[in-house]
């Protein structure tokens, strides 16, 4: 695809499992997908269609038991699943940000909003400390990283055979041969981890020895760089009071005394600043983001409690709270799922102007297509842990290809079509057995033989708009989207013709 917009996000071929008491549920299959500066990727699916386990992979907060098979995620030329937990630590929330589908769970009910705006903004309050962090920060993430990836690649290997030994352990075997022949495999498995974990280790720990000593010389001029610039602040504050000492000297005024009081007070202020975010500077803060999502009396809710705010109000602290450390892509997952149709609006307005304002990427994560209709420049469609269709929003909403697509849009309520429903029969795949062919194959009315059989390519419909769908093979007979779709289409852009005409 020839993009002209910087890439900001992109998930390539992610593949991630999760070992149960039952067996591995394979919930991300082979996932791909850009997200581009100041746009929206809306990636919408039914529960359970691996939605949420890929944002989650992005933030890196994956449960235990959850096994990245293959894939990568590059955030700004650095892949995500190879990161040090250190790193990780400065890119979430500090440049991607969540907001989760249920505020309430989100927020500590026995704690003021007011402190838990703050809290982040206070945790990193030392100026000083970020300045020596930043300052070692290319060296240190470096030596981390290379470490994380050596710890990665054998916990990797690791958890592959330990999955491979759970199923073996609960195969059922025909005769002794056949399970002979697999704990003679198991044990070459064994073996070669052996060999890896021990050629890995080496390999590793050389490279980490020479970019340890290059980041103790790092640390050791990072220190002097901040030992100058405190002494420069010091001094700086010094002749400021001098001045104002001697600005000021003999005089017997009152209202010459308050002034003189008033500018060491600014004086100290102004040297703190540079030096830490007080409790008064986060106040400050807080207070402006609050207004900005718009919470009425600001000042006044800051004090308050989770359980003296509505649903509404609840998630826009949530996204307050994302917000405060400016994040360049922001993950909302589901967020307007426990809200009534009316706060969703407004949440969704919100949400789309406070990305334009800050030029923010956002993944949107809905199980609605109908929510995303203004929200989305993008529209991957998931289903059974698979990318089915993927394209601009209008090409999903004008142009759909896929059945499953087509069954979303037929389950939107819309007060202009005379259509009649429809609900999607059956219910998804039990992901410890994926199907063979078309995980949708089962539900679709469409579904043909090699549907079945063997899973479909990506099918281009144009340079931008791609399905996975038998019906887009040159020798698939033609089939026609059902008539509740087309005639929603229908209506929508004689209606878009309309005010075309009108506003011209």
């Amino acid at each position: 695809m020839a993009e002209t917009k910087e890439k900001v996000l992109s998930v390539n071929n992610l593949v991630v499992n999760f070992r149960t008491d039952n067996g591995l549920v394979h919930a991300v299959r082979d996932v791909s997908f850009d997200v581009f500066k100041g746009e929206t990727l809306c990636i919408v699916g039914e529960s359970g269609s691996g939605k949420s386990v890929t944002s989650k992979a992005i933030m890196g907060i994956l449960a235990k038991n959850a096994i990245i098979a293959n894939g990568n995620i590059m955030y700004r030329g650095e892949n995500l699943l190879e990161v040090s937990e250190e790193e990780f630590y400065k890119i979430r929330g500090h440049k991607i940000g969540m907001i989760f589908q249920d505020p309430l769970s989100s927020l500590n009910p026995i704690v003021r909003i007011g402190k838990q705006i703050t809290e982040a903004m206070l945790l990193n309050n030392d100026k000083l400390k970020l300045m020596y962090n930043d300052l070692i920060s290319d060296d240190l993430i470096h030596y981390k990283n290379t470490l994380a990836k050596m710890n990665i690649a054998i916990n990797t290997e690791k958890k592959t055979i330990d999955a491979l030994r759970y199923e073996l352990k609960k195969k059922s075997y025909k005769n002794e041969a056949e399970r002979e022949a697999d704990e003679r495999l198991l044990k070459e498995k064994e073996e070669h981890f052996k060999n890896f974990e021990k050629e890995t280790h080496e390999k590793y720990t050389a490279e980490a020895k020479v970019l340890k000593e290059k980041l103790k010389e790092t640390e050791k001029e990072a220190k002097q760089k901040v030992k100058e610039y405190k002494h420069s602040v010091n001094e700086e504050y010094k002749q400021k009071v001098a001045n104002i000492k001697s600005k000021y000297a003999g005089i017997s005024n009152s209202d010459e005394k308050a002034k003189y009081k008033e500018e060491l007070k600014n004086a100290k202020t102004e040297k703190m600043d540079k030096l830490k975010i007080t409790k008064a500077e986060a106040k400050r803060r807080a207070i402006q983001i609050m207004k900005e999502v718009g919470i009425p009396e600001p000042e006044k809710r800051y004090r308050q409690y989770p359980f003296e705010f509505s649903g509404g109000m609840r998630q826009r602290i949530v996204i307050a709270i994302a917000l405060t450390a400016s994040p360049e892509v922001l993950i909302c997952d589901e967020p307007t799922t426990a809200l009534d149709v009316t706060i969703q609006a407004q949440i969704l307005e919100l949400i789309n102007r406070i990305k334009a304002e800050r030029n923010l990427s956002c993944i949107f994560i809905t199980h609605d297509l109908g929510v995303v209709a203004n929200m989305a420049d993008r529209v991957a469609v998931m289903y059974a842990g698979k990318i089915v269709e993927y394209g601009k929003a209008e090409e999903i909403f004008y142009e759909p290809k896929h059945p499953y697509t087509w069954a979303l849009l037929s389950s939107i309520p819309d007060v202009d079509s005379k259509e009649k429903l429809e609900a999607i029969p059956g219910t998804p795949p039990n992901m410890i057995y994926p199907p063979e062919g078309d995980a949708f194959a089962a539900r679709s009315k469409y579904a043909m033989n090699i549907d079945f059989r063997k899973q479909p390519p990506y099918f281009k419909v144009s340079d931008t708009h791609y399905a996975a769908t038998w019906l887009l093979d040159e020798h698939a007979p033609k089939v026609e989207m059902p008539k509740i779709v087309s005639e929603r289409i229908r209506i929508s852009l004689e209606a878009a013709a309309k005010n075309q005409a009108v506003n011209e």
